[in-house]
């Protein structure tokens, strides 16, 4: 067997041997590889502006929706990362278009609507009885579609109804509330825009736009379209990690990769032991240059981080958002924002955002233990400009720091204090 790199033709191409039918990359490849893919580290990846915006939701293949506005919602923070001069509005403005959607990725998310008709399968399954939070009501499941064909779209709060329960939860919706998250589900709503948060909901057929090809793809199209996007999105991937969520769909996506792979569609990789499938296509991204200097301050839902074991294995970075965790056994802090620093993680940082006083507070900044004492000047050299674009994303005035720590175990408690003094001077 040839040493020779297939994708040597690169000059700066860093691929490794063929080993066993296997690519051979070093962590350091691998990593590059996963941010080439997510667009994170390259300057205007996607261009500025709605379209933008546009291109990196098609890129990512989703932007998770989440709840929690400790600092700016997570699909807004996502999209900031990755496209200069972001704002808000870009978004609401390419939902109001029909550029694209929501629905359910492995969790709530803004889809590209190009990738519309893959969200059908689930639609129907959820049509067909599977269960998604709740059961369904078909009464009040026609009431509802009745009004919004008659009035236009609504939202929850439109509809006066009891809660099913005497307490307060999510899981005591009011019942017009389930019946239309359960529409939604099945397909049959669409939220139209977002008003204070709140989902809008229209007829499907009113929001879709024309020329949409919504025709039911197959078991195989789907799994394959699993794949291709995960890939190109992700640079390189398990099967675990291509079908992370999506119940039932494993083991048929390991046999479709073991068949790609067989047919040349897809590379066999290893990374420290570890197999992973990926395209040749990202292969060759590989001669690509990425910024070895600029500090990411991530969202917990971003899509570089939100599978947990994957940023263990190719990042070493042990990652727990620990809101979900009661107070007394957070180890980091509330909404813990994870730091890129170039090619590694580097650190986290506990922040909350007053809108009111306009102060942006960094409860904790934690910095990693493979950050050593000498290089730390340099890494908060690179992170002080993420942080002053970070006040301004989030429409704050002011940086208060209160903690600095790190992990090494090297810095001193006068170490600690003037990097403390050093921060807050921004």
């Amino acid at each position: 067997m040839s040493n020779t790199c297939r994708f040597g033709k690169h000059k700066q191409c860093e691929c490794s041997l063929w080993v066993f039918n296997l690519i051979s990359l070093s962590p350091k490849e691998a990593r590059k590889l996963a941010l080439l893919g997510q667009g994170l580290l390259r300057s205007r990846e996607f261009g500025s502006g709605h379209q933008a915006v546009r291109r990196a939701i098609q890129q990512l293949s989703y932007v998770q929706i989440d709840t929690i506005s400790v600092v700016a919602r997570a699909h807004h923070h996502t999209c900031w990362n990755r496209i200069d001069s972001y704002r808000p509005d870009q978004l609401d403005h390419l939902m109001r278009q029909g550029h694209v959607f929501e629905y359910w990725s492995h969790a709530a998310a803004y889809l590209p609507i190009e990738d519309y008709r893959y969200s059908l399968r689930q639609k129907k399954s959820f049509a067909d009885g599977e269960r998604h939070w709740h059961g369904k009501d078909q009464a009040m499941s026609s009431a509802v579609l009745q009004r919004i064909a008659q009035e236009g779209p609504l939202k929850a709060s439109d509809f006066k109804h009891q809660k099913l329960g005497s307490g307060s939860g999510w899981w005591e919706w009011k019942p017009a509330k389930i019946a239309l998250e359960q529409l939604f589900m099945e397909g049959k709503l669409m939220v139209v825009e977002r008003r204070g948060f709140q989902k809008v909901y229209d007829l499907t057929e009113r929001v879709l736009p024309a020329g949409i090809d919504t025709s039911m793809p197959s078991e195989d199209e789907q799994l394959m379209y699993l794949v291709d996007r995960y890939l190109s999105c992700n640079g390189l991937g398990t099967p675990a990690e291509i079908a992370y969520l999506r119940k039932g769909t494993k083991t048929k996506v390991v046999e479709l990769c073991e068949r790609l792979a067989e047919q040349k569609q897809l590379e066999k990789l290893s990374v420290n032991g570890q197999a992973y499938f990926a395209r040749g296509a990202e292969l060759e991204l590989l001669a690509k240059p990425l910024s070895q200097t600029k500090v990411k301050i991530l969202s917990p839902f971003d899509n570089l981080v939100i599978q947990r074991r994957r940023l263990q294995e190719l990042f070493d970075f042990n990652y727990q958002i620990e809101c979900y965790v009661p107070a007394n056994k957070r180890v980091h802090g509330y909404f813990v924002l994870p730091l890129l620093w170039g090619q590694q993680m580097a650190g986290r940082m506990d922040a909350k955002v007053d809108r009111k006083t306009g102060v942006l507070t960094i409860n904790a900044l934690y910095i990693e233990s493979d950050i050593k004492t000498k290089r730390i000047a340099a890494f908060l050299d690179a992170l002080i400009p993420s942080l002053k674009m970070f006040r301004d994303f989030n429409q704050a005035r002011q940086i208060e720091v209160l903690l600095v720590s790190s992990a090494n175990g090297e810095m001193t408690a006068s170490d600690r204090r003037q990097l403390v003094f050093r921060l807050n001077s921004v």
